[in-house]
């Protein structure tokens, strides 16, 4: 059987590999010059391949359609790929949050076990190629156009992922094709961004680790976090502001709110200290330093970047004297030490987004199969389907589950 696939990332390679491996004639079709090119930029390119929690703990962070996934993520388990990996040569580490990594910390070592793997089993991998056509007679897949020749092919799986990071290939092509089959696209939206705040940034590039963010909808709590994050020109970034970024997008009345200002971030620059301990800690420090000025004295407490502008919001005058300042102003420093707040204006543009929310309909796909349940023998794998999950691996998990039961239905075709 002839089988073409549509999009070289994750879900299109683990689908074409899975199809060679049931003895389909397998066609890859890539635009980009190379296959992997999102996957080799994952997890800040060191690649978070899946996660290591119990596979029905999956469903718990997919927050859009998880049962539509049953089907898939029990076919093909996180087990399953780690052991596939494996077999491949890749070694693989768990470290925080149960985030599944490549020993080598390279992405590129992943999308090149995965490559030579296609090559093995003979997948004819094409690529600087954009499918412009599906070709369809009497309600049944027969081919692809593109710029310059057709494929004819018995069976025909679209990975074309979403429209994040249009530069790896990733422009929404895809939903153009099928949706004029008569498919579907919920709106798609960006998950896993950046965010952009009305506060003017004065810390661009400064890197914080071991801090802790909580966001709220007015006074009610909707995300909390412990990790890594990061200032930028136009806000906030870094893995828990991406993560925090997928809850926020599922708030009701989100674009009203935005304008209000009600969505806030606070950060908690000294998670291990309770505000009394924290108080203790800022008084003997003033107390080492008394006889220095205000902005000399926060060198213990904080990077050199974020003083001026500590010093700043606490309204203490920069060059007075430690033993001037008052009882007030102290707890002043540490209430801000222990909530450093900004106020969300929007978010980064889709492009900048790892992960895109919406696609494919779910409602228009067998879960069982992956097929079309619009267009016979049209399956689909990955982010072009309306499915999408939290940081931590969960969502290239998806992409390789779905592309191998994408990719495994061979026999049943007609």
């Amino acid at each position: 059987m002839k089988t073409i696939i549509i999009g070289g990332g994750p879900a299109g390679m683990m689908a074409a590999i899975t199809a060679a491996q049931n003895g389909d004639d397998v066609i890859l079709l890539e635009r980009m010059r190379s296959v992997g090119r999102k996957l080799s930029i994952t997890g800040k390119g060191r690649c978070n391949v899946t996660n290591n929690a119990p596979i029905d703990e999956f469903f718990q962070n997919i927050p859009r359609n998880s049962k539509f996934l049953y089907s898939a993520l029990y076919q093909y388990t996180n087990e399953d790929l780690i052991r596939n990996l494996t077999k491949l040569g890749l070694k693989v580490k768990v470290e925080r949050g149960q985030r599944v990594f490549p020993v080598s910390d390279n992405a590129l070592e992943v999308v090149d076990k995965l490559k030579k793997e296609m090559d093995r089993l003979g997948v004819k991998v094409i690529v600087n190629t954009k499918v412009n056509q599906i070709l369809v007679k009497d309600g049944k897949v027969e081919g692809v156009k593109t710029d310059d020749k057709k494929y004819s092919c018995d069976k025909l799986i679209i990975a074309t992922g979403g429209k994040s990071y249009p530069l790896t290939g990733s422009d929404g092509n895809g939903y153009r094709l099928v949706q004029e089959l008569g498919h579907t696209i919920v709106e798609p939206k960006a998950s896993l961004v950046p965010l952009e705040t009305y506060e003017k940034n004065e810390l661009q590039g400064l890197s914080l680790k071991n801090v802790a963010i909580t966001v709220k909808d007015g006074d009610k709590k909707i995300y909390e976090d412990f990790g890594e994050m990061l200032f930028t020109h136009f806000g906030l970034s870094g893995p828990i502001v991406l993560s925090a970024s997928s809850y926020i997008l599922r708030v009701k009345n989100l674009e009203e709110k935005l304008k209000q200002k009600k969505i806030t971030i606070h950060i908690d620059l000294k998670p291990a200290l309770s505000m009394e301990k924290l108080d203790s800690r800022v008084q003997r420090d003033f107390e080492e330093h008394s006889r220095k000025q205000f902005k000399n004295c926060l060198d213990d407490l904080l990077p050199a970047k974020m003083i001026p502008y500590i010093v700043k919001l606490s309204h203490i005058k920069e060059d007075k004297q430690i033993d001037q300042v008052t009882k007030e102003e102290r707890t002043t420093l540490v209430n801000l030490l222990k909530d450093l707040t900004f106020t969300m204006k929007d978010f980064r543009p889709i492009e900048e987004a790892i992960v895109t929310a919406g696609g494919v309909d779910v409602k228009e796909v067998n879960p069982s199969t992956m097929e079309s349940k619009i267009v016979s023998r049209l399956y689909f794998a990955g982010e072009i389907l309306d499915v999408d999950a939290y940081t931590g691996g969960f969502n290239l998990q998806i992409a390789f589950s779905t592309g191998h039961l994408a990719g495994s239905v061979s026999k049943d075709v007609e």
